[in-house]
């Protein structure tokens, strides 16, 4: 087995991890059945919040380079619990999404942000790019 995994926004091969593989598969849903451009998302996007250091594991930028979508990935057996969804909370007090996903290979989770209520809930079905990019 292939001890690495090439990531096409960082043009890169990285080391083939059971968390890399679910990135690897999720950039590429995105990309084919949501329509995400490559050219919109970034893996490990670094960022600092006060004097600490962060590194989301996707983003997706809307046409003014706006982060519109934050996504974390889990490996397999690791639940998408109240603590990965309260790790994307604090990453999103900086980056001020519209969606969040949430995501370990066996499916996902997604959040979208009630801009009257300012909280996020959850829906039933990942939007299209073009839907992230409305309202």
């Amino acid at each position: 087995m292939n001890d690495k995994l090439y990531d096409p926004l960082r043009r890169k091969d990285v080391a083939r991890t059971p968390e890399e593989e679910v990135r690897q598969g999720l950039i590429q849903w995105l990309n084919k059945a949501k329509g995400v451009s490559l050219n919109w998302m970034m893996s490990e996007y670094g960022f600092k919040c006060g004097p600490m250091a962060y590194r989301a594991d996707l983003v997706i930028f809307d046409k003014h380079l706006n982060p519109v979508l934050l996504a974390e990935c889990k490996a397999p057996t690791v639940p998408i619990d109240r603590s990965v969804i309260e790790q994307g909370l604090r990453y999103n007090q900086q980056l001020r999404v519209k969606y969040m996903l949430f995501t370990n290979g066996q499916g996902y989770r997604i959040a979208k942000l009630d801009a009257a209520e300012n909280r996020f809930i959850f829906i039933d079905a990942c939007p299209t790019y073009e839907e992230m990019l409305q309202e």
